[in-house]
């Protein structure tokens, strides 16, 4: 009874609160909370409190599926977001992602709010849930040539064509780009849209394999660890060696004089 000391151990208790699914939480917390053990009892409250936060995460993700069907209307809808925008080293890459509305991927979010290890599970667990998942890379030698504005355009257009369907509605993190049919931009997007975030992850997860990857032939540069972005280390190295293929010359100029390649 909910009023008697359960026969089980207080240690056995405590595990069973802080391992069980948030389906069977309430109960277990219902069933155990007039229990006096101190362990007992503040295992209860770990339990609460993580049940609150659980219930929390659910509806903010619940809220960034509706928000999708909401800005996105009745029909196909495709999130797009890119990365890479900012580096001096390495591609533009944008992907583009079809969610269906349902199963619902719990733990989706902008990717920067994500922990490396939570952005390749989450990165996984769409590929299993998406039904279309598009992804385009622009050179580095190609942003030097069009700029980064026409790079935009391009990468999200093909994109989109790659997701190999047909959207009737295009969803993009930041500013108008006027780059395909039924474009709505939408500013934090990745934070609020949940195919936005989607496309966010992927397009994060896809681009750091590629700069660990390039890392292998290139290590003086350190992309593995800067992913191709300014650091200190990588700074540092582009002034003592000069610059490399994958190198953006035209974001350069401040570590270098006179750009020289590889």
């Amino acid at each position: 009874m909910a009023n008697m000391t359960s026969s089980a151990p207080a240690a056995q208790i405590a595990a069973e609160l802080g391992s069980a699914p948030l389906e069977e939480l309430r109960a277990l917390i219902d069933r155990y909370r007039e229990d006096p053990r101190v362990q007992v009892v503040k295992a209860c409250e770990r339990a609460a409190r993580r049940l609150e936060r659980e219930r929390a995460e659910r509806a903010r993700v619940r809220d960034m599926y509706a928000a999708m069907r909401e800005l996105g209307g009745p029909g196909t809808i495709v999130g797009v977001d890119e990365v890479g925008r900012g580096a001096v080293a390495g591609p533009l890459t944008v992907c583009a992602v079809c969610l269906p509305d349902d199963p619902i991927i719990w733990g989706i979010d902008d990717s920067k709010r994500l922990t490396p290890t939570r952005r390749e599970v989450l990165a996984a667990r769409i590929a299993e849930v998406a039904t279309a998942i598009g992804i385009c890379h622009i050179p580095a030698s190609q942003i030097d040539e069009i700029g980064m504005g026409a790079s935009l355009r391009r990468a999200v257009a093909n994109a989109v064509a790659d997701t190999g369907i047909d959207p009737d509605s295009v969803l993009m993190d930041g500013n108008p780009l006027h780059a395909v049919r039924g474009e709505r931009d939408i500013v934090h997007g990745d934070a609020r849209v949940a195919c936005i975030a989607a496309a966010s992850i992927v397009a994060k997860v896809t681009r750091d394999e590629l700069m660990v990857e390039l890392d292998a032939d290139y290590s003086a540069y350190h992309f593995a660890q800067c992913k191709g972005y300014a650091s200190p280390e990588h700074i540092a190295a582009i002034r003592e060696r000069g610059l490399s293929d994958q190198h953006r010359v035209s974001f350069c100029g401040n570590f270098l004089e006179t750009a020289r390649l590889f």
